[in-house]
């Protein structure tokens, strides 16, 4: 059996599916913009969004003001697409093709979202290699945003395997650098009418003395 080969695997979905005919589209990203608001999180605060692939999220930080904003996702061609929907606003954004599990941050940032990427990582050394890279990117008063399915939610997406994760789960996953603020539940209502349990944790990076 051939090794997957993730990068494959997404640009030939960003190449046959509309915005909306994928599971994970939101015109409203409600969920991560309360996060980004209850934080009081500043327009000048630099924002990564991993795995944003071609979602909304970026049009409305922008329409928000914010000034830093990068966008990370390992499929070419879901940037290309999120490129050419902003128009010249796209300029406005750094864009990143790289697969989170090797990507070598050039920056610190204050504010590391990921909505549905993370659950995607189910080889522990992915995992851990992950959580090196925020933890080692992220200013030392920097927040993450994490939101994957739940122990409730699909056990798979877009026809692979994913790893569900609960507060305790995803909270002992990340105790080593971060601690958490607090999670919440959300049902997301997919282009296809089925809801998908997802759960978001915030978290802040451990104080060092």
């Amino acid at each position: 059996m051939k090794p997957f080969d993730r990068k494959k695997h997404w640009e030939t979905i960003y190449q046959t599916k509309e915005l909306n005919e994928v599971s994970w589209y939101q015109p409203v990203p409600e969920t991560s913009l309360h996060f980004l608001k209850q934080y009081n999180i500043p327009t000048t605060a630099k924002i990564i969004d991993a795995g944003g692939g071609d979602s909304l999220l970026v049009d409305h930080l922008l329409n928000m003001g914010y000034l830093h904003i990068s966008v990370l996702d390992i499929s070419a061609q879901a940037i290309h697409r999120a490129k050419k929907r902003l128009g010249h606003q796209a300029k406005k954004v750094t864009w990143i093709v790289a697969d989170v599990t090797t990507f070598k941050p050039t920056e610190k940032y204050d504010f590391w979202h990921d909505r549905a990427a993370f659950h995607f990582l189910t080889n522990e050394k992915e995992i851990s290699q992950y959580i090196e890279t925020i933890q080692q990117s992220l200013n030392p008063s920097g927040m993450l945003v994490i939101g994957t399915f739940s122990e409730k939610g699909p056990e798979k997406c877009s026809g692979i395997e994913i790893k569900q994760y609960s507060e305790t789960s995803m909270t002992d996953r990340l105790k080593k650098y971060f601690e958490k603020i607090r999670c919440i539940i959300v049902e997301h209502t997919t282009p296809f009418n089925t809801l998908q349990n997802f759960i978001f944790c915030s978290f802040r990076k451990w104080k060092t003395i």
